[in-house]
């Protein structure tokens, strides 16, 4: 990592650890969960003798954040679990400021969430993605008056939560949506202590001229005043991005009602935040009233965007290819509950990948995201969970307006943000007997007025509704050529077509689904079945495996190979694409999702060019090769351990780089020196042809960026002989190290020869006292998962014990390996 990428994320942890309030913390120890219902919320306090009845029901001891769908969600055997879970703990709470407020800052909980102090239930929230406060307390002052409190409870507060993510049609997203809607308390969760007088909210309104020249901020703010004092003093500071403080001003307010102004100033020539120096500057605020005194900080920048009509994407007057992935709140083993380390993991990873502009899909996200957003330059389109089904009534239309409001006011000081979006798919019924396409204009209109109304300065996006398309300022179409339908050489074609047709473009959502490690040798096979014409010509039905035409997603072999091909067409093409804005390739990590049971790792879009613990796939590579400045190299093939085909047949070798020039050496000798040159297609010119023969093969290429020379090698093993069907299983152990093995089963014929495009699906399971690390979903920690190139691995923890482990398919021989302590 660079010496500045180090200093963004430490200003950022410090950052997120202290703007919030004036004292706050995070609870992430010392909870208990139960993944069920209770009779009632006496069952979470009342006394339990030990081997009694009312032990039940069986509490685990967990860390938040937490999501209760850490593990089923990817869980071969069963669907993800949708109902209610509790937590408890007892916290001591002592507010150091007289008569302040108590809070529970909630990040995101869901889907349905209910909070009490020992019986006394004080709040309720419905929506899962945005934050939310509950006050406690005055719960808090009477049960301390309760002699449970200094018995039974030893002088800590009970403080229990119900989470519920039952399913619901009056509730966004439907769950029709291609993602689960998870439960718990999956984001962090705050106690917070408040002064008398606060500050809810801070509208730090930063604006710049398209030259640059002029700037202007306004900041208003709203405030928590339960007491109704009358007068404050207020301080308001500008820090520049050097520390220096440019602004102050000091102000009496008598007025605490709605969002007062606090000041208005001009910023000569301010420093601007840009995609390469996203320079910030801080609005420090100072609250004082009745000897207390609360302060805040929020950081805001100055910049200028624009969606030209009828033309591409502008960042202080220059023009900008928005290059661009999504993210769903999502990871192996831990599902929603992502630890802020995961993700600066992940968003860093998207930075060094190239990426400079991300869509949020589909609902509002953390906090910490959007921060890390704004430190690394990525602009960012965020929206609310309004995701297929049709519309609902009242209470549903309602929820979306809340969602909206919150969304827009909770994250309003972000300069990373472009782009509000209303909706997803809005096309897709399914959740109504009713579905009226004039009466989702109407909402969808009334949505796009209250944007403007909260946020004029930024744009409103939809994708795939194309009879809201002239509502919104930017629309996305729904373009999947040469994945759902058509081929992927149709995209520029398609692309300008439906360019023509709106007033601002924007295309978010392309590419297709990859098995992690399988390959092919002829990976666009497929393509010859495929009706051309129709790349943008989605319907509902076209991500089902079954049935309707030929289409890739359905026909094709879910190999990277195929994906590396696709990827590299899509973004040597955006390379001449004067008139577009940009593009976000769907998603960038895998993620899990209900309505995918039948995919080679069960219940997980395997889309992303990384996989859902961060192990990333070739593609990531070719991303990098067209998107980023820094020298790199890459052989395809790291994950490909055997090739395939004749004696003496000349086999590509492709090379994703952004260097200037390439040398390909093969089992030491040079194979020749090619330039690179982005629109000769595939690995924009960096391919050699090798005639192979049966045996063991060292790649190693160098290549060359001016004065800078990287390089990359890879071993492969080529194989000549032809196998017919998988006749057995055979299982051995490949590593062992701390404690964990990985095992491997590999498919053979009757003549014991490697069926190197066997695409069973086999099943791993465990007898003895060791554990097998499954339900992660990805390719290499799934106890159900297709074989990728006739192959399968799998780990587990000996615990130092004897263990077997057993593989199994349909219509072969099961397999048993031991493996000793």
């Amino acid at each position: 990592m660079s010496k500045q990428l180090k200093l963004v994320f430490l200003c950022l942890f410090i950052l997120s650890h202290s703007v919030k309030a004036q004292q706050s913390q995070r609870l992430n120890t010392g909870w208990e969960f139960v993944k069920q219902d209770l009779g009632g919320i006496w069952e979470a306090v009342r006394p339990v003798g030990k081997g009694n009845p009312e032990e039940l029901p069986f509490w685990q001891k967990v860390n938040l954040p937490h999501c209760f769908n850490d593990i089923d969600a990817v869980d071969p055997d069963v669907h993800y679990y949708q109902g209610a879970g509790w937590y408890r703990t007892n916290l001591d709470i002592e507010n150091p400021y007289a008569n302040g407020r108590t809070l529970l800052h909630f990040e995101g909980a869901g889907q349905k969430t209910s909070v009490y102090i020992h019986t006394t239930k004080v709040a309720e929230h419905v929506g899962g993605y945005d934050e939310w406060t509950a006050d406690i307390t005055d719960a808090v002052a009477a049960f301390k008056k309760s002699p449970l409190f200094k018995t039974q409870f030893k002088g800590k507060i009970p403080v229990i939560i119900r989470c519920d993510n039952t399913r619901d049609l009056e509730m966004m997203p439907s769950s029709l949506s291609d993602f689960n809607v998870y439960g718990g308390i999956y984001r962090y969760l705050n106690l917070v202590y408040n002064p008398q007088l606060a500050i809810d909210k801070v509208f730090a309104h930063a604006t710049v001229d398209a030259k640059g020249v002029q700037g202007n901020l306004t900041v208003k703010t709203r405030f928590l005043n339960q007491d109704n004092l009358k007068d404050a003093a207020v301080k308001i500071s500008l820090v520049d991005p050097n520390g220096k403080t440019v602004f102050t001003s000091n102000k009496n307010i008598t007025s605490f009602s709605g969002d007062e102004l606090l000041t208005e100033t001009n910023i000569k020539s301010p420093k601007l935040w840009s995609i390469e120096t996203p320079q910030q500057y801080e609005v420090k605020i100072s609250l004082t009233a009745n000897g207390q005194t609360y302060n805040t900080t929020q950081k805001i920048g100055f910049r200028h965007f624009e969606f030209v009509k009828k033309g591409p994407f502008t960042l202080n007057g220059k023009r900008v290819l928005l290059r661009g992935t999504h993210r769903h709140e999502d990871h192996a083993g831990v599902a929603a509950a992502m630890t802020e380390e995961m993700m600066v993991t992940e968003m860093k990873m998207m930075k060094e990948m190239g990426v400079n502009f991300i869509r949020l899909g589909h609902y509002q996200q953390s906090r910490i995201i959007l921060d890390l957003c704004d430190s690394l330059g990525i602009l960012v389109w965020e929206e609310i969970p309004w995701c297929r089904g049709g519309l609902g009534g009242p209470v549903y239309q309602e929820q979306g307006k809340r969602m909206l409001t919150n969304m827009i006011e909770q994250h309003y000081n972000h300069p990373s943000i472009i782009i509000w979006g209303l909706g997803n798919e809005n096309d897709w019924p399914g959740d109504f007997s009713e579905f009226d396409k004039e009466k989702i204009r109407t909402y969808m209109k009334e949505l796009n007025d209250l944007s403007h109304k909260l946020d004029p300065s930024r744009s409103t996006a939809i994708r795939r509704c194309d009879f809201c398309r002239d509502i919104v300022d930017v629309y996305s179409p729904s373009i999947w050529a040469g994945w759902y339908r058509g081929i992927y050489t149709e995209y520029k074609g398609v692309s300008k077509a439906e360019f023509d047709k709106s007033e601002r473009f924007l295309h978010v959502e392309w590419g297709g689904d990859s098995h992690a490690r399988r390959h092919s040798e002829n990976p666009d096979n497929a393509l010859m079945k495929v009706k051309q014409g129709g790349g943008a010509d989605e319907r509902a039905g076209d991500a089902s495996l079954y049935g309707g035409g030929a289409r890739v997603s359905k026909d094709g072999d879910w190999s990277e190979s195929y994906i590396a091909n696709l990827i590299d067409w899509h973004l040597k093409e955006q390379e001449t694409m004067p008139w577009l804005t940009g593009t976000a390739y769907w998603p960038f990590k895998d993620f899990s999702t209900p309505i995918r049971p039948e995919n080679p790792v069960p219940y997980v879009n395997q889309k992303g060019v990384v996989e859902r613990d961060f192990t990333k796939k070739e593609s990531f590579y070719i991303f990098q090769s067209y998107w980023t400045e820094k020298p790199m190299a890459h052989i395809y093939g790291h994950s490909w351990p055997v090739r395939w085909g004749a004696e003496g047949e000349e086999k590509m070798v492709k090379v994703y780089s952004n260097c200037d020039e390439a040398e390909l050496f093969v089992n030491g000798k040079s194979f020749g020196v090619k330039k690179r040159n982005s629109q000769d297609f595939p690995a924009a010119g960096l391919r050699w042809s090798v005639p192979m023969q049966k045996g063991t093969y060292h790649l190693k290429v160098v290549a060359k960026k001016g004065k800078a020379t990287v390089t990359d090698e890879i071993t492969q093993e080529y194989q000549t002989e032809k196998w017919g069907k998988p006749a057995k299983l055979v299982l051995q152990k490949i590593k062992e190290a701390n404690g964990v093995a990985t095992v491997e089963v590999k498919a053979l014929d009757t003549n014991n020869v490697l069926c190197l495009d066997a695409a069973t699906e086999v099943k791993f399971n465990l007898l003895g006292d060791g554990e097998l690390i499954k339900n992660q979903g990805t390719s290499s920690a799934s106890s159900k998962v297709q074989l990728y190139n006739g192959r399968a691995v799998i780990s587990l923890k000996t615990n130092d014990k004897k263990n077997v482990v057993s593989v199994s398919a349909a219509g072969l021989p099961t397999e048993f390996l031991t493996i000793e302590k």
